[in-house]
């Protein structure tokens, strides 16, 4: 039998859409049991699972045991995570923000930096029963449609306290420049010294702002990389990379293996919607 590849995707809307970038439900079947790598990101990995439990092998740093998930958040690291699976993935997955862990989790996204933490210990026990019921509805949409309200009620009840403002514009100017932002410079137009930016920053997201941007730009990378277009030279030009062997090195320190390697795994990756068909 042929494997088995589903995506459906959704913008976030409503209140949560400062928070929220999307929804995306997938089912991967039939592949290899294998080992899977979870790639750095600039949003915090999200995913409620409606199959088995996803198992969690080994986080950056090493920070946490092993351990198995049901649903889970976890915040950003400069490293790959590995992921046992038996070859199959059934679930959601959440894109949110660094900025919007104060609002639905009530802590800034530094204190789930480079670990995994159930969501119940971070919504409350009524969580637990989430992956079941969402596992019992028809559709993606009705999912999406639970998904957002849980979040929705969840901001509402909380009072919310925004990251600084610096915080959030050095955020925003980080991403929209792909990651190629000088440091030095954005400090200075934020209003404070590279120093207080880096600690505040770190507190607030979970990595320095050179790291954030190193992997924001590898996030552009994985993309194109992902799409099939263009060649690896052409990509490390696009990306800001001095050649394609800086690329590549900059690529193997935070995945763990070269594109090329990355690119030949058999299984796709719910982190990668480029390697899944994505409906909308």
């Amino acid at each position: 039998m042929e494997p088995v590849t589903e995506a459906v995707s959704r913008p976030a809307g409503g209140a949560v859409s400062p928070w929220i970038d999307g929804y995306l439900g997938y089912r991967l079947e039939g592949f290899e049991p294998g080992m899977h790598t979870g790639m750095p990101s600039h949003q915090l990995t999200f995913i409620i699972s409606l199959g088995g439990p996803v198992e969690i092998a080994r986080m950056p740093g090493d920070r946490q045991a092993p351990g198995a998930f049901q649903a889970f958040v976890s915040g950003l690291h400069a490293g790959p995570a590995e992921i046992l699976h038996d070859g199959n993935q059934y679930g959601i997955s959440i894109d949110l923000t660094p900025l919007g862990a104060r609002a639905l989790f009530g802590v800034p996204a530094g204190e789930l930096a480079s670990q995994v933490v159930d969501l119940d210990e971070l919504l409350g026990p009524g969580a637990r029963s989430l992956p079941d019921r969402l596992a019992s509805l028809p559709t993606w949409s009705e999912r999406f449609d639970v998904i957002e309200g849980v979040i929705d009620r969840a901001v509402r009840r909380r009072r919310v306290v925004e990251a600084p403002p610096e915080v959030r514009e050095a955020f925003r100017r980080i991403v929209a420049s792909g990651g190629s932002i000088e440091i030095g410079r954005l400090a200075a137009e934020v209003g404070w010294s590279r120093r207080h930016l880096g600690e505040r920053f770190r507190e607030e997201v979970g990595l320095p702002p050179k790291v954030t941007g190193r992997v924001v730009r590898f996030h552009h990378v994985k993309r194109l990389l992902g799409s099939g277009r263009p060649g690896l030279a052409e990509i490390a030009a696009v990306c800001g990379y001095a050649d394609q062997a800086h690329l590549t090195r900059e690529f193997r320190e935070l995945a763990g293996r070269t594109p090329t390697a990355w690119l030949a795994e058999e299984l796709p990756s719910v982190q990668d919607t480029e390697a899944l068909e994505v409906a909308g």
